[in-house]
């Protein structure tokens, strides 16, 4: 995880420095196995939709998460009609399990779409202490959601299975650090060195699923 957050932080200044614009398009684009993306040795796919998914791998705890959310939001609108955008919590450590829970109860409680970037701009803009599991239910009390409910589904049953799950794909994948983009279950990324390298990449991956599947 050090390793490759390590790695995006070098590429935070690159990355301002790119557009933030990606209509999709790859120019003259140059992606190595092994280097910008390694080809998952044994692939499985977060769902079984059929569909090609990009799975961003993530956390409300990670800051360079909250610095990519905005493009992973113009990821999710950008890609084609087939392809599926999910999300995939990651609790590397005790200390963003909670963040891993919060994201299933949102989930559960169908608040998810309404709370994701914001809870990003509160923890790291505004600097609000959301660290706990009660802070978190705090920040989602203050977006209209009952508190006991939320505490209710972050530490229910169903959460803990999905983090259990969650936890396994992300050790299969080799994910070591977010923000992580898996294709298909297929590829993941390797060394970006900017945002607007990961946008490229992930498109270009997708097309290349999109031509096997046609």
């Amino acid at each position: 995880m050090i390793k490759r957050i390590a790695l995006l932080v070098l590429g935070i200044t690159l990355a301002s420095a790119c557009s933030a614009k990606d209509d999709g398009s790859v120019q003259a684009a140059s992606f190595t196995n092994g280097n910008e993306y390694v080809t998952i040795q044994q692939p499985k796919r977060l769902s079984s939709s059929g569909k090609v998914e990009v799975v961003e791998v993530f956390s409300y705890g990670c800051v360079h998460c909250a610095h990519f959310a905005p493009d992973a939001e113009k990821l999710r609108k950008s890609l084609p009609k087939g392809v599926q955008f999910k999300l995939l919590p990651a609790s590397f450590s005790p200390a963003w399990e909670p963040y891993a829970r919060a994201y299933y109860a949102a989930k559960q409680l169908g608040v998810l779409k309404q709370t994701h970037l914001e809870l990003f701009k509160e923890k790291f803009e505004e600097r609000y202490p959301i660290n706990t599991l009660d802070e978190l239910a705090d920040f989602y009390a203050r977006q209209g959601v009952d508190k006991a409910k939320f505490l209710q589904a972050a530490n229910s049953k169903q959460t803990d299975m999905a983090i259990a799950r969650g936890n396994a794909l992300i050790r299969d994948w080799g994910v070591d650090g977010t923000p992580t983009i898996v294709v298909d279950g297929k590829y993941r990324s390797n060394h970006i060195k900017s945002y607007d390298q990961l946008l490229k990449l992930t498109h270009w991956l997708v097309q290349r699923e999109l031509k096997k599947g046609s």
